[in-house]
């Protein structure tokens, strides 16, 4: 995946409409909980080899178990089929803080650092907005 010069208010104008609300007032959210981190589109395929599309807000450095750091965005925005993921990179105490929050997001679905929402209505979003600032406070941004 890499960042893309393509606008992310166009990514999300483009969804369909049943789809967009919940996917802007996330959007929303997300910048509000991190108003000093960029905003930027990512594309390419994931580790699973699907093609996705990708909101980023943050540039970091993230550490891998093997081989070099990479460039990465702390929080990720994507629309999949029948939900909606934000995908947190930040970990406390060896585990994602996604799996740290889980029982007081709602109803979602947790994976290790992402974050299934298949309603907004379902989801705790001062929790989420919780959850998005102490991502903010323990992932210094990318010095480069």
């Amino acid at each position: 995946m890499e960042i893309v010069d393509v606008d992310p208010a166009g990514v999300l104008a483009a969804l369909p409409d049943e789809q967009r609300a919940d996917m802007e007032a996330l959007d929303a959210l997300i910048r509000s909980a991190l108003p000093d981190r960029v905003r930027t589109v990512w594309q390419g395929k994931m580790w699973g080899g699907t093609d996705q599309t990708i909101l980023g807000y943050g540039d970091i450095r993230q550490p891998r178990p093997r081989g070099p750091d990479v460039e990465w965005f702390l929080v990720g925005l994507a629309r999949q089929k029948q939900h909606a993921s934000i995908y947190v990179n930040a970990a406390e105490d060896g585990r994602y803080l996604g799996q740290h929050f889980a029982d007081r997001l709602g109803r979602v679905k947790i994976g290790s650092a992402s974050i299934g929402i298949r309603s907004l209505d379902a989801v705790d979003t001062d929790v989420l907005v919780e959850l998005l600032r102490r991502a903010d406070e323990l992932t210094p941004p990318d010095p480069a």
